[in-house]
């Protein structure tokens, strides 16, 4: 059934020409019943206290404005909440990068970071892929699992990830063909060690499993004729 539709608003004093109404100023006092809120009153109309005003503004809005825009940040009142972690992904499952520089890579799952970003490794010495962190939408998780009670993943979280910021100064001719001159940063010694403690202890396990290591170093790539939806993983 269709809603009823509500009542239209019409005036108690329709206009016969525009500007002229059907009644009269006196047939209208009677009509509206004012003269017996008056009667109510001892004669008077009531009067109500006028409502505050608002208070002026301390400071003077300034005569000129800036010829660019101001930009202002935005506030974000919405509360960040966990990321999901996918049923099948838990730690020590073995997953395949989709997208980036390790793509096809097959990869282990040590832990999710605060940020809902996944901490993986290779690890290193097995395929070339360090510790880093990856979304988890860019993952597939496979079937196989690694025991990885002995790896200690505590000290990482998404901070020891984060990248020191380094004022840009402006270089003049001679300093900029120098600086093209200088060689890559290298990384910390202190992260090489992780790096080190990490895959000794994954890699006890992983040669605890027959061809297990081998699977981890071939990289994923689908042939002609293989279906991705058809496959198991």
């Amino acid at each position: 059934m269709a809603p009823k539709a509500g009542k239209r608003k019409t005036s108690r004093n329709p206009d016969l020409i525009r500007g002229i109404g059907k009644f009269s100023r006196s047939k209208m006092y009677h009509k509206r019943g004012l003269w017996a809120i008056k009667a109510k009153n001892g004669g008077v109309f009531p009067k109500h206290d006028p409502k505050p005003a608002a208070p002026l503004p301390s400071e003077k809005p300034p005569k000129f404005y800036p010829a660019d825009d101001v930009k202002k940040p935005l506030v974000n009142k919405r509360k960040p909440k966990p990321t999901k972690l996918r049923a099948r992904i838990t730690p020590g499952t073995v997953l395949i990068i989709l997208a980036g520089r390790f793509k096809g890579k097959r990869v282990v799952f040590l832990k999710q970071l605060p940020s809902g970003l996944l901490l993986i490794t290779g690890p290193f010495n097995i395929n070339g892929v360090p510790l880093r962190r990856v979304n988890q939408s860019y993952v597939i998780a496979t079937s196989t699992k690694i025991n990885i009670s002995g790896v200690n993943v505590e000290k990482f979280d998404d901070k020891y990830f984060a990248k020191a910021v380094e004022k840009k100064t402006k270089k003049g001719e001679g300093e900029f063909f120098e600086a093209e001159n200088e060689e890559k940063k290298t990384l910390p010694q202190e992260k090489k060690d992780d790096q080190k403690t990490v895959d000794a202890a994954l890699v006890k396990s992983i040669e605890g499993v027959p061809d297990l290591k081998t699977y981890l170093a071939a990289r994923f790539s689908l042939k002609s004729g293989m279906k991705p939806h058809e496959l198991v993983f």
